[in-house]
């Protein structure tokens, strides 16, 4: 390829500074926010925060009552286990009651 250069370092550092500047250039330009769009735009943010704060304590207090339901069930299930063995005697009782529920609905 006839005239093709192999930029060297010196080229390559000054398109790396031609293109700074014209970012630079670009970005002085660009108009800019006027007091009433910071504004709004910061109530909007507000808005969002005590949203987001909102639905973080509703997660709270939904994983709070959670615990709580899964404690009693389990201080139900250890009160359970811990229950004396029922007597004869109360045993009898319970099978009596269940052969005279049974003869009174056949009749």
């Amino acid at each position: 390829m006839k005239g093709f250069k192999d930029p060297g370092f010196q080229d390559r550092a000054a398109a790396s500074a031609r293109a700074k500047k014209s970012a630079l250039e670009k970005l002085k330009a660009a108009p800019k926010p006027d007091e009433a769009e910071l504004a709004a735009g910061a109530e909007r943010q507000k808005a969002r925060d005590a949203k987001a704060a909102a639905k973080r304590e509703a997660i709270k207090a939904e994983r709070e009552e959670a615990q709580r339901i899964e404690q009693e069930k389990r201080d139900a299930a250890r009160a359970e286990r811990e229950k004396p063995e029922p007597t004869e005697a109360e045993r009898k009782a319970a099978r009596d009651a269940k052969y005279a529920a049974r003869k009174k609905r056949k009749g």
